[in-house]
């Protein structure tokens, strides 16, 4: 269960619609453990701001931003706004978070006899493949992306990673999910 959510968008007259009754503002927002997408109630007169880290868990007396979560939703449920800051919000959990994230270069496996894990992320090829795969068999496990970088000559490892999740947020037909909980 998501505890934190990074904020995506702020519609501080709710959802534009024909209905001309009470509108409650709504804050859209992914979560940082699992990338689960929510549409967030604020508290009445909380200060909400794109980009900041808010605590959704149970515990109410945490919650100073937010009221309630209203529902779970898709990535075509998003608006321009929120679907704009997804990647920047990715990658600041990314690089909040590196060894999580880290321990996936460290640990990936092949899939079958043709094709590894490390494949999966977008625009990483058999040749960086085979580059982090032997830095790792010869000098151990990475401990962060400047160590990967520096050794494996990869460019940016969080922005493979954070590419890798934004394609299973926004593609609801992947084969196989990496990071994204289902």
């Amino acid at each position: 269960m998501e505890e934190y959510a990074y904020i995506l968008d702020y519609l501080s007259q709710g959802t534009p619609s024909g209905n001309f009754g009470k509108k409650e503002p709504l804050c859209y927002a992914v979560g940082d453990e699992e990338f689960k997408l929510f549409e967030l109630v604020p508290k009445a007169g909380a200060v909400v701001n794109i980009g900041e880290r808010v605590y959704i868990g149970k515990d109410n007396t945490l919650r100073t931003v937010i009221d309630h979560v209203k529902r779970r939703i898709g990535a075509n449920d998003l608006t321009h706004g929120a679907v704009a800051e997804l990647e920047y919000a990715i990658n600041t959990i990314v690089l909040t978070d590196q060894k999580r994230f880290i321990r996936f270069f460290n640990e990936a496996e092949p899939i079958s006899m043709r094709k590894h894990l490390l494949e999966e992320l977008p625009g990483l090829g058999k040749k960086t493949m085979t580059a982090i795969l032997d830095s790792r068999s010869k000098n151990g496990a990475f401990k962060d992306f400047a160590d990967l970088s520096a050794r494996a000559a990869v460019k940016n490892p969080e922005k493979l990673i954070t590419a890798r999740i934004v394609l299973e947020i926004t593609d609801p037909d992947r084969k196989r999910y990496l990071f994204v909980s289902r």
